[in-house]
């Protein structure tokens, strides 16, 4: 396949998107494929930032957002992009849509987030692996929590050895969804669950932090809400350097333990500073996240000596904003993705292995999804 290149400077008609070039110092012109509640999200990031425009929406069933900012509105998406005067977009349709959204993208030469999960499979995702990498035009993979600066800083008192080697990490993301997030029902059939939709942000986090996961074991249960797609799921997993991890996770209990309560990421959800989502530990001590309490001792080390706490620094912002400020300089050529299409792909294989697993009852290596695909996704 002939390489996409990205022309910023393709014009729309005065009738559709406006023309003015947002490469340089004009804002980065963004249209944004899929008005749902991340597509809406996103819009309001794009609009606080000074860099950046909404400037298209295409969505076939509501003009709601595009009215809020006042921008041109388009069904269906492929209209969007033929119209031009954009240049870059946010993918945040349906999770089965992404992937031929995104080479749709590619073929148009530009370049853009796109929302995870990469795809509902991951045969899917190698495809757009394969085509990202015989191309030159770049997607950045939203897995938005990568560029909070808690993870940042995590990773780096892993990466100085601080803990040491290491062993165990915990998490947990427990919470109720309200009934009306399943209006939309591609929410409640394959291709979404709590699994497909939420535990892919925490072990792709897992991943980053702590080395490439090998094995999985895994239950699901859709016992309360009955729909053809989990609500409830619990993992443990295999890192290759020989850790171990476990996962809980359910959208349909009263509790507030998981990343959207404790970090302080987005104020649509209540913050709770007194409770973690994830717990590091290693042969040399253990961190306590998002809050970055490091235990350690001082002196003789085991478990009839008391433990010291220190707090971790950590920098401000929320993973959003310093998501979309790094999207402007991997559009502008400044930057490469911080969380590529591979790494998409490969955290999305940790899920499908998790699926089986908790369909079959064994454990599932992650070889066994990946396959022959392992060269061209690494």
């Amino acid at each position: 396949m002939s390489s996409p290149q990205y022309h910023p400077d393709r014009a729309a008609p005065a009738s559709t998107v406006p023309a003015e070039s947002g490469v340089g110092d004009a804002p980065l012109r963004i249209g944004i494929i899929g008005a749902g509640a991340m597509g809406r999200k996103h819009a309001d990031i794009i609009g606080r930032n000074g860099l950046t425009k909404l400037v298209a929406v295409a969505d076939p069933a509501t003009t709601a957002l595009a009215e809020q900012y006042g921008v041109p509105h388009f069904k269906d998406y492929r209209t969007l992009l033929d119209a031009g005067g954009v240049d870059a977009l946010i993918i945040a349709n349906p999770n089965g849509s992404h992937v031929p959204t995104a080479l749709d993208c590619l073929s148009a030469g530009l370049p853009a987030l796109l929302e995870k999960p990469i795809a509902t499979s991951y045969s899917e995702a190698a495809n757009l692996v394969r085509a990202v990498g015989a191309g030159e035009t770049p997607i950045l993979m939203g897995h938005h929590r990568r560029h909070h600066p808690a993870v940042k800083a995590t990773k780096d008192t892993i990466s100085r050895g601080d803990l040491g080697r290491l062993v165990a990490i915990s998490g947990t993301w427990l919470t109720k969804k309200p009934d009306t997030y399943f209006d939309q029902t591609w929410r409640t059939v394959p291709g979404a669950g709590v699994m497909l939709i939420n535990l892919v942000h925490d072990l792709d986090l897992f991943r980053h932090l702590c080395g490439e996961i090998v094995s999985v074991q895994a239950k699901s249960s859709n016992a309360i809400r009955k729909f053809a797609v989990e609500d409830t799921a619990s993992v443990i997993v295999e890192f290759e350097n020989g850790a171990l991890g476990s996962f809980i996770i359910s959208d349909a209990v009263v509790a507030p333990w998981g990343w959207d309560q404790v970090t302080e990421d987005d104020p649509a959800f209540p913050f709770n500073p007194s409770l973690s989502c994830y717990r590091i530990a290693g042969t040399r001590g253990a961190l306590d996240f998002p809050q970055m309490a490091k235990f350690h001792h001082e002196g003789p080390s085991n478990w009839h000596h008391p433990l010291s706490m220190s707090f971790e620094p950590k920098g401000l912002g929320d993973s959003y904003t310093r998501q979309l400020s790094h999207f402007i300089d991997v559009v502008r050529g400044d930057a490469i993705p911080e969380v590529s299409v591979v790494d998409g792909a490969r955290s999305l294989a940790v899920i499908e292995a998790a699926q089986k697993a908790a369909r079959t009852g064994r454990t599932v290596q992650i070889s066994e999804i990946i396959g022959h695909d392992a060269a061209s996704v690494s």
